[in-house]
């Protein structure tokens, strides 16, 4: 193989791939990108962990037909450091070698052999979702956050995807909060309802992805994978298999008490309140009486936090805990001006959401204090 492109051509599509590729890998294929050019100016580079693969295209490519693998974290570095308007040569060489040369400067590195690189085998897809990027990613973002993280409970370590006739709703939980958000789909190729759990990487790296991304994007499933295709983007993760908690039931259905707050005045309290709460529980005490809310937090130093903010309150007083920790990372995936705090006793959970969105809300579990 011998192609030429610019670095502009290359690097964005690279960035892409060589996200996916971890660095420490107990196969060495799986550090390297696929290159492969067919002689048409279009140039597809492949890059997979085996749980997730992506497949991107520089365009304005000329050369030679032919395949190639080289390490996909050099090749990103060396393209990274070209100037600007670089124009890039990758060649096959001997011995299991391939030179990039752009100008005066030239780097001999080593290739393995195509035939080792894996691919994700996939099946023929039973649905397809229709949608904006960018009302995906807002749905990915407003609700990822309550992912678990390494949890024994390996489905809690995803995103639920589920759709009915015309609707998607995503849900993350850890087992101590809960995200849910729901967001109308463009179209569906089928009405059979879907529901699928999106490993943590694969949901992070989709988040990344779509940052610049405003086009209708296509999202499809089988019973084991997940394909998104975007922009000039193959995006292919396999699913997790296993059996999602009932997220309706965890969901409370008779708060009577609503709380309604400055979103910016609340954060701000709970960021002060924060530095000295117990480094390990991080838990905050919230007294809740009319027109006011007092914050309280303490650590094993016999160290004290205390404020107190405006609120929007008429219901009997109520004394909760929560972790401070989750109220903030729901708090940051609102946008409203105020926001609503839902309870019905001091054992339960309370409900995050912006004014009288039933769509999107955050549950908490209380802590004891």
């Amino acid at each position: 193989m011998n192609i030429k492109l610019s670095k502009g051509a290359l690097l964005k599509p690279l960035t892409y791939v060589s996200s996916v590729v971890e660095k420490r890998q107990t196969l060495p294929i799986l550090s390297n990108v696929l290159i492969q050019f067919d002689g048409k100016n279009r140039l597809s580079l492949t890059g997979t962990d085996l749980e997730v693969e992506v497949i991107t295209y520089c365009d304005q490519v000329t050369g030679e037909t032919g395949e190639l693998t080289i390490n996909a974290r050099k090749l990103y570095d060396i393209t990274r450091s070209l100037p600007d308007d670089a124009e890039i040569s990758i060649t096959s060489g001997d011995n299991g070698k391939s030179i990039i040369r752009s100008g005066k400067s030239r780097f001999t590195v080593q290739t393995l052999p195509v035939d080792d690189f894996p691919k994700i085998e996939t099946e023929q897809w039973n649905q397809t979702w229709k949608l904006p990027a960018s009302t995906f990613k807002q749905a990915l973002t407003r609700t990822s956050f309550a992912m678990a993280q390494q949890d024994v409970r390996f489905y809690l370590n995803g995103l639920l995807l589920v759709s009915d006739s015309e609707n998607m709703t995503t849900v993350a939980t850890d087992g101590h909060r809960l995200a849910k958000t729901e967001i109308q789909l463009s179209s569906k190729s089928t009405d059979s309802d879907i529901q699928a759990i999106v490993p943590r990487k694969a949901i992070t790296e989709l988040n990344r992805m779509m940052d610049d991304i405003e086009d209708e994007i296509s999202v499809s499933f089988n019973a084991n994978h997940m394909r998104v295709e975007l922009d000039s983007v193959i995006f292919t993760s396999k699913l997790i298999d296993g059996r999602f908690p009932d997220y309706e039931k965890v969901i409370p259905k008779n708060q009577d008490k609503s709380v309604l707050i400055d979103r910016h005045e609340l954060q701000n309290t709970l960021n002060r309140a924060a530095i000295l709460t117990n480094e390990k529980f991080r838990g905050v005490r919230l007294i809740i009486s009319k027109d006011k809310m007092s914050v309280s937090a303490n650590n094993p130093d016999q160290e004290e936090a205390f404020d107190e903010i405006k609120i929007e309150y008429t219901g009997e007083d109520i004394e909760i805990g929560f972790n401070v920790g989750y109220m903030l990372e729901a708090l940051n995936v609102i946008h409203s001006e105020k926001v609503e705090i839902l309870l019905s006793d001091a054992n339960s959970s309370g409900t995050l959401r912006a004014p009288g969105d039933a769509e999107t809300v955050y549950i908490v579990m209380p802590m004891r204090l």
